[in-house]
């Protein structure tokens, strides 16, 4: 779980709109974006709670078809989702004190990640 809010904002920052909405994309079907508060205990807690809705050693025929191990991970990143949406007002991102935008890597061999930033408004 990675914390790209510092990374949008400072795209956000460059730009010259005070006032719309930033979406924000992971490129790939096993990784996904969403908000969380980014702090240790949340860290561990949100992949624990992952594994026991969709765990890992269940069988899932994407694994059976490609002979891939990562069938959770598709599934477990299609529930996240891939991108978000968050309001900009008066030139800054619109989140709580405590809500950081994650990255999450759910796949189970290391990949390289594209984020996409699209900044709309005036």
């Amino acid at each position: 779980m990675q914390d790209v809010t510092p990374w949008i904002a400072k795209r956000l920052a460059e730009s010259p709109i005070s006032a719309g909405l930033a979406t924000v994309s992971v490129v790939g079907s096993t990784a996904a974006i969403t908000t969380i508060e980014c702090e240790p205990g949340l860290c561990e807690d949100f992949p624990r709670v992952l594994e026991r809705l969709v765990p890992s050693d269940d069988i899932y025929r994407h694994e059976l078809t490609w002979k891939d191990d990562n069938g959770h991970s598709h599934i477990q990143a299609a529930l996240i989702g891939p991108c978000l949406t968050v309001p900009v007002v008066n030139g800054r991102l619109c989140l709580g004190t405590w809500q950081q935008i994650v990255l999450i890597e759910l796949d189970t061999r290391s990949r390289e990640r594209h984020v996409a930033v699209v900044l709309m408004g005036e």
